[in-house]
C-alpha cells in the first residue's frame, strides 16, 4: 500500500501530482487506486472540476470524498481548501468497491439492508469506511442497525461538514454517483492481505455537576433537570443568545458516560424555546455535564494510542477528527494533535461533524473525538517502530500553556467533587431526615402521624379487597416500669415491636407502627378481619412466650375489626379501640374481634 498527497493549488500543480503517480505505478506492481477527496470550498463546481482533472488523467481510479471543515495532509492542518490523498493497492488480493445512498432518518434501514446484503454476498469484506450528510438528523436507529453488520467488518467513519460552523449544508459525492446533499458513500475495503486498526481519542474531562436530561426529542435537547437546556450554559458560562452559540459550545460540550467510553455531545444552536439543537441524538433519562478538554489526557491519550498504532507498522493512517477539536487547540497548536502520526505513516483526513466507530460489534457515534484508522496490506515490515514517547510537542507542550490549563482544570474538579459529596450529604440527611420524620425513634417502626396517613390514604383508595386494622397494648405495663424500671420497660417494647416484624415481615401490605406509649396499630391491607384475627393470634403467643431477665413474661391485648364501605378513619379507629377495650375488660392476654 502505498499514497501520496496532493494539495490542489492549481490544475498544473495538480496534473503535475497525477504524473507522478502514474509513473511510480507504471515502476512498481499496482492494482486498485483509490483518491480521498476532502474539501472546505463549498463551491461545488471547483470540486467537481477536480473530479473532471481525475477522470480525464486516471480514469481507472475510484474517489470519493465530501466537504469539511478544514482537511488534515501530511499529518496537519491543511492550508489548501481541496486536498487530495491517493492510495495505491499493492496486493492482488485486495478489493475495493464504491456505494452511494440517498440518506436520511426515513430510509437509514433501508440503506443499511442494501449494505449488509452485499457484505454477506462477498465475504472479502474486511471495513466500510463512510462519509455522511447528517447534521440534525438522528443517526440512532442507523447506529442500531449498523451494528448487525457481521461481527469481522470493521467500520469507520466521519460526517461531512462546512466550514462555517452555523451553515447546514453538506456534501458527499464518489465516482459515477454525483454529489448528494442528503446522501452517505460507503467505501468497502478488504481481502485475505488488507488489514487495519482503528481506536479513538477523546481527552475531555467533565467539570460541572450531573444533570438529567428530562425531555429530549431526536436531536433537541429540551430540558434538563426540568428546566430549559440553554440556561446551564448562560449560568455556567454566561453565554448569551447574542453569542455564536457553537463557536462558544464546541470547547464545552455535554459529557455522558456510555458502558463505559467517555461519550461527548456538541450543542449547535439553540431555539425560541431554548432548546439545544445538538449534533446528534440524545435520550432522555442520560446524566450529562460539561466537560473541557483537559491537554494532558489528550497528549497522553495520543502518545499512547499511537504507539500501538506504530507497534501494528501501518502504510497508511486515515483520521476523521471533530471541527470541536481544530476550535479547542487552534490553527496555531491543532496540528500537533496529529503530527505524531505522520512520523509514523502517510496521515490524513478531514476535520468532522460527527465520528463513527464500530466498538465492540456495536456502531457508535461520537463528537469531539479523534478516530484513527490504520491500513497496511499483508504483514509488518519488521521496521524500525517509532517511539512517540520520545517525541516532544513544542507548541502543545510550552512550559506556559500546560501548567496553566491543568491548574485551571485542576481547580475546577476539585470544586465540582466537592460539590458532588456536599450534595450527596445533603441528600443522605434529606433522606434521614425523611425517615425519623416518620418512624418512632425507639422502634424504628412508624410513627402515630404517619400511620394515621396510611390509614387515611388506604380509605381513600380502597375500592375491593378487605381493609382490616389490628390494635395492640401491653398488659399491665405501668407496673414495669414502676417495679422494673424504663430501661426494661424499653425492652418490652422493642422486643413486641420485634414480633410483629417477624410475624408480619412477609407481607407487603402490612403497615405496622407505634401508637403511643405501649400501644401499637398495625393497618394490613388485603386482609378481611378473620386474617387479622389470626395474625394478631400469632403475635400474642410469640410475644407471650418471651422471658425477660427481671421483668419475666409479658402479654399483650389485642383488637381487631374489619373497614366497612364508606367509612371514614375516625370510625375504624373508635371501633378496633373498643375491640382492644372489651379484650382488657374481659382479663387481657387475649384478640378480640369487632366486625
Amino acid at each position: 500500500m502505498k499514497q501520496f498527497q496532493i494539495a490542489y493549488t492549481n490544475d498544473g500543480a495538480l496534473r503535475e501530482g497525477l504524473e507522478e503517480i502514474r509513473q511510480w505505478r507504471g515502476a512498481n506492481t499496482s492494482f486498485a487506486t483509490l483518491f480521498r477527496i476532502y474539501s472546505d470550498d463549498m463551491n461545488l463546481a471547483h470540486i467537481k472540476h477536480v473530479c473532471d482533472i481525475l477522470d480525464e488523467e486516471m480514469p481507472d481510479a475510484l474517489y470519493l470524498g465530501c466537504t469539511s471543515h478544514a482537511n488534515i495532509l501530511d499529518g496537519a492542518l491543511a492550508k489548501a481548501e481541496i486536498i487530495l490523498s491517493c492510495t495505491i493497492f499493492e496486493y492482488a488480493t485486495t478489493q475495493v468497491k464504491l456505494l452511494q445512498f440517498p440518506f436520511s432518518e426515513e430510509n437509514a434501514k433501508d440503506v443499511v439492508d442494501e449494505l449488509k446484503a452485499y457484505c454477506d454476498e462477498h465475504p472479502w469484506v474486511r471495513s466500510v469506511e463512510m462519509n455522511a450528510t447528517m447534521l440534525g438528523m438522528s443517526v440512532r436507529e442507523f447506529c442500531d442497525e449498523m451494528s448487525a453488520l457481521r461481527s469481522d467488518i470493521q467500520v469507520f467513519g466521519g460526517g461531512a461538514y462546512n466550514p462555517r460552523m452555523d451553515e447546514e449544508t453538506t456534501v458527499v459525492f464518489s465516482k459515477g454517483n454525483g454529489f448528494s446533499d442528503h446522501g452517505i458513500v460507503f467505501l468497502l475495503m478488504g481481502g485475505d492481505d488488507f488489514h487495519t486498526y482503528s481506536t479513538l481519542i477523546a481527552g475531555w474531562k467533565p467539570l460541572t455537576r450531573k444533570f438529567r436530561v428530562t425531555k429530549a426529542d431526536k436531536a433537541f435537547l429540551y430540558e434538563l433537570d426540568g428546566e430549559p437546556a440553554f440556561h446551564i450554559y448562560q449560568r455556567f458560562l454566561k453565554i448569551s443568545r447574542s453569542d455564536n452559540l457553537i463557536s462558544n459550545t464546541l470547547e464545552f460540550p455535554l459529557f455522558m458516560d456510555y458502558k463505559g467510553v467517555p461519550v461527548l455531545r456538541c450543542p449547535l444552536g439553540v431555539n425560541d424555546e431554548d432548546a439545544l439543537m445538538m449534533a446528534t441524538e440524545v435520550l432522555e433519562g442520560t446524566d450529562v455535564r460539561i466537560a473541557y478538554g483537559d491537554p494532558e489526557t489528550i497528549l497522553s491519550s495520543i502518545r499512547h494510542d499511537g504507539q500501538k498504532i506504530a507497534e501494528f507498522q501501518p502504510e497508511v493512517i486515515q483520521t476523521f477528527s471533530c471541527a470541536a477539536r481544530r476550535a479547542f487547540w487552534g490553527d496555531e497548536n491543532v496540528s500537533d494533535e496529529t503530527v505524531l502520526l505522520g512520523s509514523i505513516a502517510p496521515t490524513s483526513g478531514f476535520y468532522t461533524s460527527g465520528e463513527f466507530l464500530r466498538m465492540d460489534g456495536e456502531m457508535r457515534n461520537f463528537n469531539i473525538t479523534l478516530v484513527l484508522v490504520a491500513m497496511r496490506e499483508g504483514e509488518p515490515k519488521n521496521s524500525e517502530i517509532v517511539n512517540l514517547y520520545d517525541t516532544k510537542l513544542d507548541n502543545i507542550e510550552s512550559e506556559e500553556r500546560i501548567p496553566l490549563i491543568r491548574r485551571f482544570v485542576s481547580f475546577i474538579e476539585a470544586t465540582t467533587k466537592e460539590l458532588e459529596e456536599s450534595n450527596r450529604e445533603l441528600e443522605q440527611a434529606n433522606r434521614k431526615l425523611a425517615h425519623t420524620s416518620i418512624t418512632d425513634g425507639l422502634t424504628g417502626l412508624y410513627n402515630r402521624a404517619e400511620i394515621e396517613r396510611g390509614i387515611k390514604s388506604s380509605l381513600k383508595m380502597q375500592s375491593s379487597g378487605a381493609l382490616s386494622l389490628m390494635m395492640l397494648d401491653l398488659d399491665n405495663f405501668k407496673k414495669v416500669n414502676d417495679i422494673y424500671g424504663h430501661g426494661e420497660g424499653d425492652r418490652v417494647i422493642i422486643a413486641l415491636s420485634d414480633v410483629l416484624r417477624k410475624v408480619l415481615g412477609d407481607m407487603d401490605s402490612a403497615y405496622t407502627g407505634r401508637w403511643g406509649g405501649e400501644e401499637f396499630m398495625v393497618l394490613l391491607q388485603n386482609s378481611d378481619v378473620s386474617q387479622a384475627a389470626e395474625l394478631a393470634e400469632k403475635v400474642r403467643v410469640a410475644f407471650g412466650s418471651i422471658s425477660y431477665e427481671t421483668a419475666g413474661c409479658q402479654t399483650v391485648s389485642i383488637g381487631v375489626t374489619q373497614a366497612r364501605p364508606g367509612e371514614n378513619s375516625d370510625a375504624l379507629c373508635t371501633r378496633v379501640d373498643k375491640a382492644l377495650y372489651m379484650a382488657k375488660a374481659n382479663g387481657k392476654n387475649q384478640v378480640v374481634r369487632l366486625d
